[in-house]
Formats: C-alpha cells, sequence, structure tokens
C-alpha cells in the first residue's frame, strides 16, 4: 500500500517536546476523562439530528463568489468581471454562466451569501475553516503544531467515537496543501494523533482508492490473527521507541490499516470499480470527482463525516500550469482563464453528479452537503504583479462570500444572506466559518455548545458558533 493511500503519517512535524513544554504530552491517556459534556437542549432546534453523514466539499484556495455562486450582472465590468449569469432552475437565482448543471440542480440546495470572516491568509483562514476558530497567527501561513485546535472530523472522533464503519471520519483527495505545505488545522492537534482523521490521497491512482484493503484470495482467519497478533508486537516494541515521532505514527497507521482489511463493509465502500462506468464518467474521471464518487459510497456506508479536498493544492498550477487536477482556487491573475479551462467545468461536473446522485439514491434527506472554501474573491478585478501570470485576477477576500448547504432538512432553492451590490460586504444577517461546524454537529445529533476534555483535563467547546437554523424549511 502507497503512502498516497495511507492514513496520512510524514508531512507535518509534531514535536513532542512542544507538548512536554505545554506540562503534557501524547502518552497522556483520554481514557479516563469524560469525551463530551452536554451545555443546552437543541433537539427541538430545526436539523437538529437530521443527518446520518455530512459531506463537506472544500473548495481550497477561496472560490469566487462572483464567478460562481453570486454574481453581480448589473455592477461595473471591474466588479462583475468577464462571465455572464444564466438563469437557474429557481426563477431569482442566477449563477456563473460556467456552472450550468449547478444552475439545473438549483432546486436542491441554499446558497448562503453572507459568509464573513477577518483572516486573509491561506493557512490561517483555513485552519478557522477546519476548526471553527481563529488562528493564533490570524492571517497568516504557519505549518500544523501540536498545540493546534483539533479540526471538526477529530472533535467527531472525541465526542462520538463509536461509528457503524470502521472510521467516523475520512478526509479524500487530502491532506489539503498551501500550496505545497501541508496546511494547519486538519489534525487532531491537542487531542494527539489517534484524533486524526484518516487521510485518502488520490482515489485514482489505482483501481481501488485503498489499495490492499482486500486479502490476496481468502485470506485465512489464522492469517488475519497471526497480523493482529504482529500488530500488538509492534505496540509493544514502540513502547520503547515512541520518541521517534514517524515510526509511533506508523504503528497507527498499520492498526488503522488492519481494521479496514479486515472489515469487508470498508472493502466494498473503497472499490470504486463496483460502480457503473457511466456513473464514475458522470462525476468526472479526474481526483477530485473520483473523490465525490467516493464520498457518496462512503455516505451509503454510514461513515457520519467525510471532506473532500475538492482540489488538494491551493494553488499548484503554477508548478503544473497544463495539468487540470493540479488547479487550486487561489486565482490572483488569470482568473478567468483557470476558471474557464480547468476549475469550473471539473467542478461543475463533479459536485453536480454528487448532488444528483445523493438525490435520486434517497440520500440526500440523511446526508448534509456543503460546499465551502476558506474565503472569497475580491470585488475588483486587477492584476498582481508579484503572482504568475498576465491577465486580472482577484486577490483575497473575507468580507463576504459564499457556501452552498444541501439535504438534511436544508431548504431547496433557497438563499440565505445577501452581499450589497459590489460583492463586498454583507448587506444582511452574517455568518462565520464557526456556525458551519456548530450546523455541522447539530445536524449529526450532538449539541454544539457541548465540550470535550483535552489531554490536560481543559473542558473546551466543540463549537463556538451558533447552529444556522434559518437553512431549514419551517
Amino acid at each position: 500500500m502507497s503512502d498516497n493511500h495511507l492514513p496520512f503519517i510524514n508531512s507535518h512535524p509534531l514535536d513532542r517536546r512542544a507538548f512536554l513544554r505545554l506540562g503534557g504530552g501524547l502518552s497522556l491517556s483520554l481514557g479516563a476523562l469524560p469525551a463530551a459534556r452536554a451545555e443546552s437542549n437543541v433537539a427541538n432546534l430545526p436539523g437538529f439530528g437530521s443527518a446520518k453523514s455530512v459531506i463537506i466539499v472544500f473548495a481550497s484556495g477561496g472560490q469566487s463568489q462572483f464567478e460562481t455562486w453570486d454574481p453581480k450582472p448589473e455592477a461595473p465590468e471591474l466588479i462583475r468581471g468577464e462571465f455572464s449569469s444564466i438563469q437557474s432552475a429557481v426563477p431569482d437565482i442566477r449563477l456563473s454562466e460556467h456552472l450550468p448543471k449547478m444552475a439545473q440542480l438549483a432546486d436542491k440546495y441554499t446558497i448562503v451569501r453572507s459568509m464573513s470572516h477577518e483572516d486573509l491568509d491561506h493557512g490561517s483562514a483555513f485552519y478557522l475553516s477546519m476548526t471553527g476558530n481563529y488562528h493564533p497567527n490570524k492571517t497568516s501561513n504557519h505549518p500544523p503544531q501540536p498545540f493546534d485546535l483539533p479540526c471538526y472530523s477529530s472533535i467527531l472522533k472525541r465526542v462520538r467515537p463509536e461509528s457503524a464503519f470502521v472510521q467516523p471520519a475520512i478526509h479524500l483527495n487530502a491532506p489539503a496543501l498551501v500550496p505545497e505545505l501541508v496546511g494547519p488545522g486538519q489534525f487532531g492537534g491537542i487531542l494527539g494523533r489517534e484524533y486524526d482523521p484518516m487521510f485518502i490521497g488520490n482515489v485514482i491512482a489505482e483501481s481501488i482508492a485503498m489499495p490492499g484493503l482486500s486479502p490476496i484470495g481468502e485470506l485465512p482467519e489464522v492469517r488475519l490473527n497471526t497480523r493482529q497478533s504482529l500488530l500488538k508486537t509492534l505496540e509493544e516494541t514502540n513502547r520503547f521507541i515512541d520518541r521517534h515521532q514517524r515510526l509511533t505514527d506508523m504503528n497507527e497507521m498499520y492498526g488503522q490499516a488492519f481494521n479496514l482489511l479486515a472489515d469487508p463493509k470498508a472493502q466494498f465502500a473503497f472499490d470504486l470499480g463496483r460502480e457503473p462506468q457511466a456513473v464514475r464518467d458522470r462525476y468526472g474521471r479526474n481526483r477530485a470527482g473520483q473523490a465525490c464518487l467516493l464520498a457518496r459510497r462512503l455516505a451509503e456506508a454510514s461513515v457520519p463525516l467525510i471532506t473532500v479536498v475538492f482540489n488538494h493544492s491551493n494553488r499548484g498550477q503554477d508548478k503544473f500550469p497544463t495539468v487540470t487536477d493540479e488547479y487550486g482556487w487561489d486565482t490572483h491573475n488569470d482568473i478567468f482563464y483557470a476558471l474557464k479551462t480547468h476549475l469550473l467545468p471539473r467542478f461543475d461536473l463533479g459536485f453536480s453528479a454528487l448532488l444528483e446522485d445523493l438525490d435520486e439514491r434517497g440520500l440526500l434527506e440523511s446526508t448534509l452537503v456543503i460546499c465551502m472554501g476558506e474565503f472569497g474573491r475580491a470585488p475588483l478585478v486587477a492584476v498582481e504583479k508579484s503572482f504568475a501570470g498576465t491577465s486580472p485576477g482577484r486577490k483575497h477576500w473575507g468580507n463576504v462570500y459564499s457556501i452552498v448547504m444541501a439535504g438534511a432538512g436544508v431548504s431547496r432553492g433557497a438563499t440565505l444572506g445577501r452581499s450589497d451590490n459590489r460583492g463586498a460586504y454583507p448587506a444582511s444577517e452574517q455568518f462565520g466559518p464557526w456556525d458551519v461546524t456548530a450546523t455541522i454537529f447539530s445536524a449529526l445529533g450532538i449539541d454544539p455548545a457541548g465540550h470535550y476534555s483535552d489531554p490536560f483535563d481543559q473542558m473546551r467547546p466543540i463549537s463556538i458558533g451558533k447552529p444556522m437554523t434559518a437553512l431549514y424549511a419551517g
């Protein structure tokens, strides 16, 4: 099994000494501490407990709201940009002309057009999106650190470790790179490596998304038991070598890999080859499209929380300008070429296939789907001399941007919030990434106002936001 398909082990520097300086360490057991404590009664709130699974499609790099979900056709050209808008299936909703499939499906989702926060750099804004909290160094690009707050997936593993599937939280086409270094906030952080989500890289690199899951032939039970004994031996050995972080990470990796190997349900879910060719074509024969298809299969297998990093690098086009799979949404220059040629056709195909497929299979009723990025783009088209490219683009913009939410009771064919006529600031109630995390937990039936314990016996909030109850019909 290649590293590209293993639980992520080797890209972010976790320094054990940093934990010791904090007065604890990864060796501190969490077993004796209460996993979570509820603080409020939210069972009667709209959307609470409505989702069996949540799928987050993360458009890393900063998806432009002008060229996707919130076009401004009446604004001056330097604001509205080169693209036209088109009428969607909902009379008062217009989308970019390069999202024709999503326009046809506009009666299946809600566009939130008044997202807003104060962070303006990819690393820290990505951290904010993944954790629902500002990074200690706002507007910065720091690597992952052991004292980072855990991502929403890790918190789920802490407060609800039981799952019908062997892993409760899986990140696909991951980890997210910013643009070549691993972004902070997508790990267990202070909770430790055992609370990292499972990371699956390029799902089309081999015939099965998780190579090695299928035993060679019919692996006898005695051989499975032998492998389990070997894992126990490795655990004993690693007690003496746990000062070497990579070896301990590999120990955790082997344990997760064994669990997957022994689970027929996992073997089936990860085998994209079981899908009809027409279905695979509908999602798009690319990394992100097939990751969306795998997300649907994992939702069918009852995985509670699935994150698809739609583009594994937020700006891979600088090194690979001819490779569509490498393009990210960080379009400082050449935005219209990048969107029209590389980003929007692939996104329109893959994301629309996910929504349509879930709906046709009756899964959208119990699956909350969220498409979001770390921020939007600025309401002025201009060339930035410090970036590659010669035609205009848009800068980072967190003051207002858009996300899409669907399923699990979310209103269909609606918008929530609005931006001003320049697309620069909210013109209505605004929401932040903290509210998105609160909505995720609420949809899964977890009180976001509750708390979980960290390794230092401190109680930390599951979310500092509030569920976005206005999303739900009735």
